[in-house]
């Protein structure tokens, strides 16, 4: 299973229906850009674990965030809160907001909803994806379970390919963005 898949399960569908209340469009729609806004998130991710300090900062995030209320309670999406630990969880990803406009542009263009409207939609999408992890990896709890389970469930999370490795879908990843 992969985050684009864990987001688009039952037990997110509340929060893809809240998504889509919030923004003004279809379930459908809505659908349509957390599949295409997902994978971006996920491949951040996947550069930031990279790192064994980044595995680790992202274990502990998911440990002390409380990110699940974002699947439990989906009325929170539309909060400002929301958006501000979206725009925080988003600084740590990609590490800048031109990443981030880059992303929303390239929805846009797979979706054919404005790059606008995404650009906003992100950091909730964000805030999502960290939901799903963490209730994913945490059990909906705040305790982290041992850094050598929770790298295993993360690196199945974010191997795009399925081959057992993030390493070839980060080079990839950075293949693609020298050649843009």
């Amino acid at each position: 299973m992969n985050i684009t898949d864990l987001l688009m399960g039952k037990e997110t569908s509340g929060s893809v229906s809240e998504l889509a209340r919030q923004f003004g469009i279809t379930e459908e729609q809505a659908r349509g850009a957390v599949a295409s806004l997902a994978p971006s998130l996920a491949r951040g991710m996947q550069h930031q674990t990279e790192k064994s300090s980044g595995l680790d900062s992202l274990i502990n995030a998911l440990g002390q965030g409380d990110h699940s209320k974002y699947i439990d309670d989906p009325g929170v999406l539309g909060r400002s809160e929301t958006t501000k630990d979206g725009n925080s969880i988003l600084g740590h990803i990609f590490g800048s907001k031109e990443v981030s406009r880059n992303v929303a542009t390239h929805a846009a263009q797979e979706t054919g909803l404005g790059s606008t409207l995404l650009k906003k939609m992100l950091p909730v999408v964000a805030t999502m994806v960290m939901g799903s992890l963490g209730k994913k990896l945490m059990g909906g709890g705040t305790t982290a379970p041992a850094r050598q389970q929770s790298s295993g469930i993360l690196g199945s999370l974010l191997d795009s390919d399925k081959d057992g490795s993030i390493m070839d879908d980060v080079l990839g990843m950075a293949f693609k963005a020298a050649f843009r």
